[in-house]
């Protein structure tokens, strides 16, 4: 019997489907807890292909925790407006208290 396998973007759609409410994570630490560090920009792909999946993708930002993956969701404000309905505070595209709401998949899962 074959087994299947899940591609990367499906691995990667695993993780976020696992960031807590009112958390965010970085396409980094995805990759890191993927077994692939050096692939957080296929983990930013797999965020840019996550439409119509059932994918918190607006809780993946950029290790700084700027919200570069914007400009992939519908309408001006979407991501950012995600976001603060789940009370994580964005001030010019930069999540505040960065920190604090950063979930690491390495250590929580």
């Amino acid at each position: 019997m074959k087994q299947e396998t899940l591609s990367f973007f499906d691995k990667v759609y695993e993780v976020v489907k696992q960031i807590p409410y009112g958390r965010v994570t970085s396409y980094g630490a995805i990759a890191c807890y993927l077994g692939a560090a050096r692939s957080a920009r296929m983990v930013g792909y797999a965020m840019n292909g996550s439409h119509n999946k059932e994918v918190p993708a607006h809780r993946v930002v950029n290790r700084k925790g700027l919200l570069t993956g914007k400009h992939h969701f519908e309408g001006t404000n979407l991501m950012q407006q995600l976001l603060e309905s789940e009370g994580v505070e964005v001030v010019n595209n930069q999540i505040q208290n960065f920190e604090i709401v950063y979930w690491d998949p390495s250590k929580e899962l």
